[in-house]
């Protein structure tokens, strides 16, 4: 398999492991020090992958979400390390009622670590989030 094509069923591997909760599962697509920047969706800047992966299980607790990536922008810079730009379309609804749709952009670089890529960081941009309360709230 080629560096592109394994990028884009790493970053496959994150959707559908984040969607179906597979912590464990998660936490192989990151590197160890894997920097992790969604404050321009309103979120924290976390670095290493325990914390963000601890982050994700706290925050989508009895969470439904799908995350849809698509038209990645991908581009190997050496034989360890490369740069890509995924568009995202995204889906949270909350325990209580509480829904958030939203689309933007993850900007990530990746790095081969014992031979398997892993996202060494990744900044999460909104075109926008729309967050609706539970009915009657």
């Amino acid at each position: 398999m080629d560096d592109i094509e394994a990028i884009k069923q790493l970053k496959a591997r994150y959707f559908r492991t984040m969607d179906t909760k597979d912590w464990d599962g998660m936490r192989t697509v990151f590197t160890d020090g894997v920097v992790i920047d969604t404050t321009e969706s309103g979120g924290p800047a976390i670095a290493g992958a325990d914390e963000f992966v601890a982050f994700l299980r706290d925050t989508l607790s009895g969470a439904i979400t799908t995350h849809h990536g698509h038209m990645p922008e991908i581009d190997v810079t050496s034989a360890t390390t490369a740069t890509g730009i995924w568009a995202l379309h995204d889906v949270i609804k909350w325990p209580g009622g509480t829904r958030m749709e939203g689309s933007g952009h993850y900007h990530e670089t990746y790095e081969k670590v014992d031979g398997s890529w892993r996202i060494a960081s990744s900044t999460l941009t909104r075109l926008y989030m729309d967050v609706t309360p539970p009915a009657g709230g």
